[in-house]
Parts: structure tokens; C-alpha cells; sequence
């Protein structure tokens, strides 16, 4: 299947002829011609699927045989829940839309408001947003959005997990009930099926990837080592592994702080990224990540969601994630467009049953191993994915650890070829 049997016009067709694609991804194949169609959507779609052109293409169409926007008020609001993915979803309406006469803007928080202002007092057909910023320029009645025909939730689960509803509620009571409503989001758990049935008529079903599947070009690994080696483990690997481009998850802003300035005094060139810094200063630290100037990029899930970062080889999870959903969107960052890509989990005694709930989240074993040096003091428990074996669970109640002190389950050398083996 190619583009061009889409149904979309010329003036899109060589806008993604400029952007160098030739074949849709699934969520594209699948979900353009629905929305150009008019349907309302629920969509699961994982970070790297494509899914902001399968609706920025059809919702630029779908604009464009509206008619006109004498008013130049907005017609096509999309919500995200991070200012990165919104300047991320901005950029593709602009880049999609290079040969539409539609105008486009971004709004969202940590940067001054006036220019935002400004852009939509010149009138607008698309909105990127996030809801804290949105809801400012409600207040002051600087957007009308009265004339929104096509709403656009992306990453839902995302923005119900930040607390976003009682702003989407806000929201809705500002723009017609009578709209196309476009739902993405990475999982359907109950939350998004329950936002799904009050916000959508009738809507098509589509489902780009399996439920909550580690994405398949990852390689991943976990690594057993004590809570206060993690550090030195994690600059050894990125030291004798020779990782020039790292993106590493810790589960607190303090946290990543922290384990970026213990990274320089290793000598390794590292920054954070998080909801304390300024818009000013995550730009500059994922711009200084993308040219390599920085090798290791420590980020919070709120803060990392919604970075487009191409061909990154390497994600570090620092800290195991609470909830075994975010791990999913965490090793989506890697392994993108085709490329493979290492996640590797550096696990301590206390988060044996947080790799467990991975475990069974992904419905196999993550392979697991001990380096030589880093032996840790504490064993770590975890159990096996239950599946039926003989009659009986397989690997039951097991120590991921077995009485030699090798990790179960291990099946190569994580963090690269030449990682050594306890």
C-alpha cells in the first residue's frame, strides 16, 4: 500500500513526498481513511507507530473540504499532554500542511504567553495545546473555540495519568458538541474506555499494536545490581560499551538531577530533563542529546513522553516505573522507524516485583544478568510469568536467581557484546 491510494489530495501527497515517505505505517493505512471518511476514532497507537500524520494528514483534508475559515477561528484542536509532543505534533501540521492555506499555532506553558497571543488573535484553523495552557487563554478570552469541528485527544492515557480531566472537562464545555472526536492513546484501560464512551459517537476501533507489546526491534535486558551501585554500574556500561546517545529513566525530578551531575564527575557528558526546567532549558538539553554533545539525556516519564528522537540506540531504565504500562512507552523511545535498538533495567532487591509485574505485563521474561564486579548483595525475587507448563505454573514462587547466583532466564550479554558474565 502506498500514500497515494489514501484518498488524499495532491498538495498532501507532496507534502509527504517531501518528508521522504513512501509506504503508511499501520495506524496510517488503518486510521486515514476513517477519519477522512468522518468517523469518530479510537485508536491504540504506541510512541514510533506514526501516528501523528494518520490524523494530521486526513484532518488537514477534512479542513480543506469544509470550506473556508473566514473567521480564521479554530476548527481542529488537538490536545497532548506535554509541551514537547505539542511542539512535536505542531511541527508535523506545519510541515504536512506546507502546501494547504491553513495557519496553524502552538500553545503551551513555561514560555511567555504574549507571542501566543498574538498568534491567535491572527486567527488560526489548527491548535496544538496542552490543557493548563489552553485553559489560560480561555480565561482571558484569547481563543474562541466555538467552531471546533475536529477534537483531537493524543496520548490520552497520558493526560489522565497527569491529572488532566477536570481540564479536558473545562474544555469540552468550550467547544461544540456536534464534532469529529479522534481518541490516541498507547493502552485502553478502563479510564480511557470510560473518556472513550462519553466523548465518541459510534466510533471505529483500530489497534496498531498488541495491547501493551514491548516493541519488537528492542533487544531488552535487565541487569541485578544494589540500589547504591546503580550509578557506577550504569557508568561503567555507557563508559566500556562506548553508548554515545543514552536516554535514561529515573522515577523522580530530584532523582534525575542528581544522577546527572554524578554522570559529569564520571566524565560522562550528561543533562536533565523534567517539569522543573525551563521550556528554555529542555530544549537546549534535547537539542545538545540530538547532535551528541550530550551523551546521556536522565529523564522523568512526564517530561520524556512525546520526544522525537531519531535513531536513538539506547534506553536506561535507572529506576524500574511503578506502573509496568510506562516501561512499554519507555522502550518505545528506542527501535523506532525501523531501527533496532537496547533497553536495559538496572534492578535492585526492592524492585523484584515491579520487573515481575513487567514480566507478566509483556507476558514473557525479561533476560537477566549479573556482571562481573557488581555482584549484588541483596538477591533479587521476582516470579515468572505464569504459564501453563505440565499442568502446573512454570517457574512458580522461583527466585530469578538461581542457587549459583546466575540469573534465570538469561539468554545473551546485555548492554552489548562484550558485557561480562558473572
Amino acid at each position: 500500500m502506498s500514500f497515494d491510494s489514501l484518498g488524499l489530495s495532491a498538495e498532501l501527497l507532496r507534502a509527504v513526498a517531501k518528508q521522504g515517505y513512501g509506504t503508511p505505517t499501520q495506524v496510517q493505512s488503518q486510521a486515514i481513511p476513517l477519519i477522512l471518511a468522518g468517523h469518530d476514532l479510537m485508536a491504540g497507537a504506541q510512541t514510533g507507530t506514526g501516528k501523528t500524520a494518520a490524523f494530521t494528514l486526513p484532518v488537514l483534508q477534512n479542513l480543506m473540504a469544509s470550506g473556508a475559515n473566514g473567521s480564521r477561528r479554530v476548527r481542529a484542536l488537538v490536545l497532548t499532554p506535554t509541551r514537547e509532543l505539542a511542539a512535536q505534533v505542531s511541527d508535523s501540521v506545519r510541515s504536512y500542511g506546507r502546501f494547504l492555506p491553513l495557519r496553524s499555532a502552538v500553545v503551551y506553558g513555561g514560555v511567555n504567553i504574549n507571542p501566543q497571543m498574538k498568534a491567535l488573535r491572527a486567527g488560526v484553523d489548527v491548535l496544538v495545546a496542552t490543557p493548563g495552557r489552553l485553559l489560560d487563554h480561555v480565561t482571558r478570552r484569547t481563543v474562541d473555540l466555538s467552531k471546533v469541528e475536529i477534537l483531537i485527544l493524543d496520548e490520552a492515557d497520558r493526560m489522565l495519568d497527569m491529572g488532566f480531566m477536570p481540564a479536558i472537562e473545562r474544555v469540552l464545555r468550550e467547544i461544540p458538541a456536534q464534532r469529529q472526536t479522534l481518541l490516541f492513546s498507547a493502552t485502553f484501560a478502563d479510564n480511557i474506555k470510560k473518556l472513550a464512551g462519553r466523548l465518541l459517537r459510534e466510533p471505529k476501533l483500530i489497534e496498531a499494536a498488541r495491547p501493551n507489546a514491548a516493541a519488537e526491534a528492542v533487544t531488552q535486558a535487565a541487569y541485578f545490581v544494589d540500589s547504591e551501585r546503580k550509578r557506577e554500574l550504569l557508568s561503567h556500561l555507557i563508559g566500556t560499551q562506548n553508548w554515545r546517545q543514552v536516554l535514561v529513566f529515573t522515577r523522580t525530578k530530584h532523582g534525575a538531577d542528581r544522577l546527572a551531575k554524578q554522570l559529569e564527575k564520571d566524565g560522562i557528558q550528561a543533562a536533565a530533563i523534567h517539569g522543573d526546567k525551563s521550556q528554555g532549558a529542555r530544549t537546549r538539553a534535547l537539542a545538545a542529546f540530538k547532535r551528541q554533545s550530550v551523551r546521556a539525556l536522565v529523564a522523568t516519564d512526564v517530561a520524556a513522553r512525546g520526544l522525537d528522537i531519531s535513531h536513538l540506540p539506547y534506553v536506561v531504565n535507572f529506576d524500574l516505573p511503578h506502573n509496568p504500562e510506562d516501561y512499554v512507552h519507555r522502550i518505545g523511545r528506542t527501535g523506532r522507524g525501523g531501527q533496532s535498538g537496547e533497553a536495559v533495567s538496572l534492578v535492585c532487591a526492592e524492585e523484584g516485583g515491579q520487573l515481575a509485574a513487567i514480566n507478566r505485563l509483556l507476558k514473557c521474561e525479561i533476560p537477566a544478568e549479573v556482571i562481573s564486579g557488581f555482584e549484588p548483595q541483596r538477591r533479587v525475587v521476582t516470579r515468572r510469568p505464569r504459564t501453563e507448563s505440565r499442568g502446573r505454573p512454570h517457574g512458580g514462587g522461583r527466585s530469578a536467581q538461581d542457587t549459583r547466583g546466575r540469573p534465570g532466564g538469561a539468554r545473551r550479554k546485555p548492554g552489548g557484546r562484550n558485557a561480562a558474565r558473572s
